[in-house]
């Protein structure tokens, strides 16, 4: 990691790093004795330094960067991280001042330096002699990285606050007690049983009581009695334990402190590191306050959640920078009702165990050496600026555009099998679980939450027990499905909604008989219909899928001028710790689907450890107004009508005729004609299926009477039994009594066969590969035409599901060049900072299957293009068509571009662009792949153009794609202002080394954005996946529907969808609640929907990553591939939207 390529990095492997008084031949090799000594010494070192590195010419002159502090700190693995990267500059020599020298010798015996980093500690036996340090400075005039003098007001907590309260910093509120003969008007304390009062003001408990010198680490807090009192006394970690608990109630007696209110925070600290005014890092760490137990990792270190803060507590980090004159500064916040309050400041602190942090603050701190020093010495170096900072890509026409906004729309990744159960329930029990939890209000209930589910399964085990007492007792509910009911919600021993969940939806007028399940006539009087679900979590490589993409991901932003060429991805992660990303994930409440956000974010921002906090930190629950979440089991009339027809079509037992194929693929689409001339008659298709199955089950039941097998671990902890369990249920419910298919089991059947072929396929079971072929034909089918058969009715389905994202696109596209004051930086703050209020708008949607169809539907459908028009509109309309699955993973990306040359008022100065990926390739795909035309191809009218611009290649060459042999990395990284003349390619394994194992550059890798306009051979023989593991299937590219759009083309379109979607929303809304009105029987009113929340934007910075390492023909993707964008007026009379949401 330290070889972190920069501009004015050395080309020297061996960092120029040493302990003062070592050698006192020049100051690449030791301190100096004094001035002369150091500027005489040079030339002989550098002449030393060229034996062991290959400098190709010696340096005019080194600077000096000096290290003064307490060997602990110096010695400190983030020091020596740091410093070790430092050297890496070619100009810069680290000189680290040995102890006994601060401690014993005189200033004017310490070795000299041009820039000095210094900061108080207290050393093992002494204290820093921070007067000796500030003697120093005023000797020598070096430049000081953190001020000297402010380190005295760091050490006092009275000061630390006054600094702060100036800078009008939100701080909690406060009052100091000074225990000072001098001054007894600041000693009045009266103490309460609940409260005390300080100088006049109350603090009732729970209050904290802090030390005023900030060294002293014991803080109490104080519990009020009906909390059960005592008091929480936190010290510096010992161990694992921060604090402990203590009965004692009343307030220290002697000693000055500062009391102030407790904040209720959610149990974690926020803990926040700056470098410089323009870089923040921050992480959580669980509130020693909470229990006073460290938790640590499986190493023994903290454990320390990631954090992205607010562009207001970026605006705080950088107050506290400048004000305490501490470029690298350490300090607290905690975050409580709504609100970021400072309550400690550390002065010179670095981050423990990141090594992004430490590639960042060496950068950081070196270019603001050189930018400082550099003139002053002569020494010839060019700054790199800010301007990497600004995701610019080049268009074809040569003008410049910046990238603003990123919005992808992506599915779950792998997943075990859905499984479900529905029954009727009228038990008095069932009624009242219903009202306590609200279900009157809109006739449906969710329960997931783990008391929910406890209760249903009390009920359950409730009249299993009763029915086991008394056969002729008064419980309508069927025996076989309450065990079924109980065995479920017992499984895993533990309740998580990442898992099960029940629903209850109330019939007025009881379930008509709908299934083979049901033997007797419907009931008089109301019913609950209970829906019970389970499966579906996310699997290993379901997590894989989505970590790997998420960090593939991050090469899709251009950028990385400066310090980050040749760096795929860096760019976006230090951009991220800067102000410039604004990065949101969404998530429906569903486990899998919040589960695989959180892999992606882990991904994306190189994240550590666990799933979960990372969950909790970063990934928002987008459940309301239905905007990820869709409720399948309350089917639009359009959608019932749909269903309907397709069950009549798929039971006809004879051949398709054309009629048939009139009906059922009347937009011709080649994937859906293509499976139904594999089904033909599509009821003898149905039997060849149910007859697998059959075999199927037989198999595996004749596993289970073997003793060796019947023991059989399969994927995912899954049992012989339990996969005898999925399969009997699919087996009984597919063909009903009467020999008639549900037409509506295929999805589950060719889920459950997908999922084994692909994970199960050790097991060697006969004719799964003929299942799957057969049922995927089938699903081919079933599952797209479920929303939607002809146009008017996909457009009416997917408005339905995705009225509420579409209209928050279109607010993230408009947000994005309106002028949001609360994003940008402060006019006061922004000097120094090249465009401050810039930033990259990223919204990461992750749903499921449903909204995927749905959107892909409008942006198909919905009259975006004229197919006959636009000929680059028509070839991804036919590539679309000939897209048989969205499967796992699948993406579709919009991409929002600003020609900043252009007038602010001119149509083309917003650019859009429109991606897509149909996710995770399938057992069977690769001879039947439809190609796509690449990421970001050339238009036609530019491609000759493009092709002559020097860096990029003749695109009629279809050369495979290639990864750099190791040598040639080395060199970029020492050397990365070169451009590479082949980087649209991106292949993927890990982040590691190109020689890990499974790194193959035939393409057995994941191939992100490849720009050539075939995929070549090499690719589709991939039989491996991600890391060369065969569980983990990789994932199509990203393939360009559209590169020339305008914003305003854009916007009115989604105007125009929303706008005919509110008003068959408004109809069917009023039907419906007519409906529901008339026939609840007085047992609640119509479903009322809430108005939507306003939504606030206080949001976080990402910056681009840059140039992939790996390469391919075709244009590098930091090239824009549009033609002269087409209109697009930013005064355009399309009306505002009024829809928004909480975020």
């Amino acid at each position: 990691m330290s070889e972190t390529g920069g501009e004015g990095w050395g080309q020297s492997g061996n960092p120029t790093f040493v302990f003062g008084y070592e050698d006192r031949q020049g100051p690449e090799e030791g301190g100096m004795k004094n001035e002369g000594e150091m500027r005489k010494g040079e030339e002989e070192g550098q002449e030393k330094e060229e034996d062991n590195e290959d400098y190709d010419s010696p340096p005019e002159r080194q600077i000096v960067v000096g290290v003064c502090s307490m060997m602990k700190k110096s010695k400190s693995k983030p020091m020596t991280q740091i410093m070790e990267r430092l050297c890496k500059f070619e100009y810069i020599t680290v000189v680290i001042f040995p102890e006994e020298v601060i401690l014993n010798e005189p200033v004017d015996k310490w070795p000299l330096c041009d820039c000095l980093i210094s900061f108080h500690s207290k050393g093992t036996n002494e204290r820093f002699p921070l007067d000796k340090a500030v003697e120093y400075a005023n000797l020598r005039n070096p430049l000081l990285i953190n001020d000297l003098n402010m380190q005295y007001y760091i050490q006092d907590r009275r000061e630390v606050y006054r600094i702060l309260q100036e800078e009008g910093i939100d701080l909690p509120r406060y009052a100091v007690l000074t225990r000072d003969p001098d001054r007894p008007e600041e000693c009045n304390l009266v103490e309460g049983e609940d409260h005390v009062e300080v100088n006049g003001e109350v603090f009732p408990k729970p209050f904290v009581e802090k030390p005023v010198c900030a060294e002293d680490h014991n803080v109490y807090i104080y519990y009020p009695t009906s909390a059960g009192g005592g008091s929480q006394r936190l010290f510096r970690k010992i161990g694992s334990r921060s604090s402990v608990y203590s009965p004692e109630s009343c307030v220290r007696k002697t000693g000055s402190y500062i009391y102030e209110e407790f904040m209720p925070t959610d149990g974690t600290d926020v803990k926040v590191y700056t470098v410089g005014p323009d870089y923040a890092h921050a992480e959580a760490r669980k509130s020693p306050a909470l229990d006073g137990k460290v938790e640590r990792d499986s190493e023994g270190k903290e454990i320390r959640y990631p954090v992205m803060l607010t562009a207001m507590e970026k605006l705080v980090a950088r107050k506290v920078c400048l004000a305490f004159k501490q470029t690298v500064c350490g300090f607290d916040l905690l975050r409580a009702n709504g609100h970021s309050f400072v309550c400690d400041v550390n002065g010179f602190s670095f981050v423990k165990n990141s090594m992004k942090y430490y590639d960042d603050c060496a950068k950081v701190l070196g270019n603001m050496v050189m930018r400082e020093l550099a003139p002053q010495f002569h020494i010839p170096w060019s700054i790199p600026m800010e301007a990497e900072d600004i995701p610019i890509v080049p268009t074809t026409s040569g003008t410049m555009m910046e990238l603003r906004c990123v919005i992808a729309i992506i599915r779950h990744g792998d997943r075990t099998p859905k499984q479900k159960m529905k029954m009727e329930v009228r038990h008095p029990l069932f009624f009242e679980l219903f009202e306590k939890y609200g279900g009157y209000k809109s006739g449906k209930l969710k329960l997931k939450k783990p008391k929910q589910l406890q209760e249903v399964l009390d009920i359950a085990r409730l009249l299993l027990a009763e029915l086991g007492q008394h056969t002729d007792c008064e419980i309508e509910e069927k025996k076989g499905k309450l065990e079924q009911l109980k065995t479920v919600l017992e499984m895993y021993g533990h309740f998580s909604g990442i898992n099960r969940k029940v629903q209850l939806t109330y019939l007025p007028n009881g379930q008509p008989k709908a299934s083979s399940e049901e033997e007797e006539g419907p009931k008089e009087g109301p019913s609950l219909l209970l829906v019970l679900k389970w499966g579906g979590e996310l699997t290993p490589a379901g997590r894989v899928q989505a970590e790997e993409l998420g960090r593939a991901f991050r090469c899709m932003y251009p950028g990385g001028q400066g310090d980050y060429a040749g760096f795929p991805g860096c760019g976006l992660l230090r951009l991220h710790s800067t102000y410039r990303h604004d990065l949101k994930i969404y998530a429906s409440d569903e486990g899998r689907v919040q589960m695989t956000a959180a892999a992606f974010a882990k991904g994306l921002l190189a994240l550590e450890g666990e799933l979960t906090p990372i969950l909790v930190q970063m990934v928002k629950s987008a459940n309301m107004n239905g905007m990820l979440d869709s409720d399948s089991e309350s089917l639009t009339d359009c959608q019932q009508r749909v269903k309907a027809r397709l069950h009549e079509i798929m039971q006809k037992d004879q051949d398709f005729t054309e009629a048939d194929y009139e009906k059922l693929a009347p937009t011709g689409s080649p994937s859906l004609v293509n499976s139904m001339k594999i089904i033909g008659n599509p009821v003898r298709t149905c039997d060849q299926v149910y007859t697998l199955i059959q075999s199927l089950t037989s198999q595996i039941r004749k596993r289970l009477e073997d003793p060796k097998s019947a023991d059989l671990q399969l994927y995912h902890s899954e049992t012989l039994e339990l996969m005898l369990q999925r399969w009997s249920k699919l087996e009984r419910d597919f063909r009903n009594k009467s020999g008639r298919y549900d037409i509506s089991k295929i999805p589950d059947i060719y889920d459950c066969v997908k999922y084994d072929t692909q994970h199960n396929a050790t097991l060697g079971l006969e004719d799964t590969l003929e299942l799957f072929r057969l049922s995927r034909a089938l699903a081919d089918i079933v599952i797209p035409q479920e929303y939607g058969i002809n146009k008017p009715e996909k457009m009416d389905i997917a408005q339905a599901y995705c009225l509420p994202l579409m209209k928050k696109i279109q607010l993230d596209l408009q947000r994005t060049h309106e002028d949001e004051a609360v994003n940008k930086l402060h006019p006061l703050y922004s000097r120094g900072v090249m465009s401050p209020g810039r930033h990259v708008r990223t919204r990461l949607y992750f749903t499921s299957e449903s909204h995927v169809h749905s959107l892909l539907s409008i942006f198909r459908y919905g009259g975006l293009l004229d197919e006959v028009k636009d000929q680059q509109w028509k070839q991804a309309m036919d590539y679309l068509s000939a897209v048989s699955e969205l499967n796992y993973m699948t993406q579709i990306v919009i991409m929002l571009y600003e020609d900043n040359n252009k007038d602010p008022g001119s149509e083309e100065r917003f650019h859009v662009e429109l991606h897509f990926s149909p996710g995770v390739k399938s057992c069977e795909d690769e001879e039947n792949i439809p190609l796509g035309f690449g990421f970001r191809p050339a238009s036609a009218e530019n491609q000759e153009k493009q092709t002559n611009q020097g860096s990029l290649e003749d695109l009629s060459q279809d050369e495979p794609d290639r990864a750099l042999p190791l040598s040639e990395l080395i060199s970029i990284r020492r050397s990365p202002m070169i451009r590479n003349r082949k980087t649209s390619s991106m292949e993927v394994l890990s982040e590691t080394s190109p020689t890990s194992p499974g790194y193959s550059s035939k393409g057995a890798s994941y191939r992100l954005f490849p720009s050539c306009s075939r995929q070549s051979p090499e690719i589709k023989q991939t039989g491996l996946g991600f890391e060369g593991c065969s569980m983990v299937p990789s994932i199509y590219p990203l393939e360009t529907l559209h590169n020339s759009l305008s914003l305003k083309q854009v916007d009115e379109f989604l105007n125009a969808v929303c706008e005919d979607s509110s008003d068959a929303h408004a109809k069917t809304m009023k039907a419906l609640s007519v409906l529901f009105d008339t026939s609840s029987q007085g047992y609640g009113q119509a479903h009322t929907y809430p108005p939507p929340k306003a939504l606030s934007s206080s949001e976080t910075p990402v910056r681009p990553p840059t140039r992939p390492l790996c390469l391919s023909s075709g244009p590098p993707s930091t090239v824009s591939s549009a033609g002269p964008s087409s209109p697009t007026s930013m005064n355009s009379s399309t009306p505002a939207i009024h829809f928004s949401f909480s975020e």
